[in-house]
């Protein structure tokens, strides 16, 4: 139990008011010792000498300097970062789970949009929405009740690579719709979908979307061969990491025509001014906006305020991140 424990913000103060809105100031308030005015942006900064040595909580954001072992040194009472974005792989090196500092994350909550963005863009390529749009611009007619022969959802195979909180989650969302849904992950099974290695899955599904972590397992696991085994009119959907996709073999794909692609990451990101997938009409790019924007930064200041009363009431962290996990999650 950690009653009343002084903590301090620590990210850029740009996100605070869109993490924190009025409601959630108030009720952190009444939970914790913080002046709600001070933001570190960076742990040298001088009005934090003599606020740092009684920090027992931080609570982290996009833009949070690294917990190094100099911060540690300067707060010895810190107990726990929260941390109110998603990866913290960035954030918390090898002195930080030396010191036992527990370490908490908000990626399930950002899961929550980037799943949303996830299965309106495998509805709407089942549909052959992006490719018709494209088709419509270019005519600038169409003739009504002309019907689509390769395009609707009911029974369109769509295969989740990577059962990480987002894909479990697109399970979830996608499995009302009438799919056939297939997973491949080597180290977990979903109950109800049907495994697959991954290039029966590549093979087999309509629609691809990308779960996986940037590892050095996953650099380029979507390279020529496996685009190659991809079948006629697929669409590849990736909104988990760039990396997990070869730029120039997908890039070479699209150019045939053969398949379309939803990007709303890219390796490199951003993409140079000059790429071709701004100009291929089978791609469709967005600005890596699938996870939380505008109101949605909101949920994930929720999270961490309830993961602080946990704290405060002694309870285990529901959303704690471990250090053995860091290979497995984005």
């Amino acid at each position: 139990m950690l009653h009343r424990p002084k903590a301090l913000f620590a990210m850029r103060a740009e996100h605070l008011a869109m993490l924190f809105p009025a409601a959630a100031m108030e009720r952190l308030r009444g939970l914790a010792d913080i002046d709600v005015s001070l933001v570190a942006e960076r742990f040298d900064d001088p009005r934090l000498a003599e606020v740092l040595p009684r920090v027992d909580v931080l609570i982290t954001g996009w833009g949070c300097p690294p917990l190094d072992e100099h911060l540690l040194a300067a707060a010895p009472r810190l107990r726990a970062a929260l941390h109110s974005a998603g990866s913290v792989k960035g954030l918390v090196g090898a002195a930080c789970w030396e010191r036992g500092l527990l370490v908490s994350s908000a990626a399930d909550a950002n899961a929550v949009p980037v799943a949303e963005y996830t299965v309106g863009a495998v509805l709407l390529a089942g549909k052959g929405v992006f490719g018709l749009r494209e088709g419509y611009r270019r005519r600038r007619t169409f003739t009504l009740g002309e019907v689509q022969a390769t395009t609707g959802n009911y029974g369109r195979r769509v295969g989740i690579v990577g059962a990480s909180r987002i894909g479990r989650r697109v399970i979830d969302l996608l499995a009302p719709h009438d799919l056939e849904l297939c997973l491949y992950d080597p180290y977990t099974q979903v109950a109800g979908v049907r495994q697959a290695g991954l290039e029966e899955l590549l093979s087999s599904c309509d629609i691809v979307s990308l779960h996986a972590p940037a590892n050095d397992e996953t650099l380029h696991m979507i390279d020529r061969d496996r685009l190659a085994l991809m079948p006629d009119g697929a669409v590849l959907v990736n909104t988990a990491r760039g990396s997990l996709v070869d730029t120039d073999a997908l890039v070479a794909e699209l150019r045939t025509g053969r398949l379309s692609a939803v990007l709303d990451v890219t390796e490199p990101e951003p993409l140079p001014p000059d790429s071709p997938l701004f100009d291929l009409p089978n791609a469709f790019l967005t600005p890596h906006i699938a996870g939380s924007q505008g109101n949605e930064l909101a949920r994930m200041g929720a999270a961490v305020l309830d993961e602080l009363e946990r704290l405060i009431a002694g309870y285990p962290l529901a959303h704690q991140v471990h250090h053995d996990d860091l290979d497995r999650v984005a």
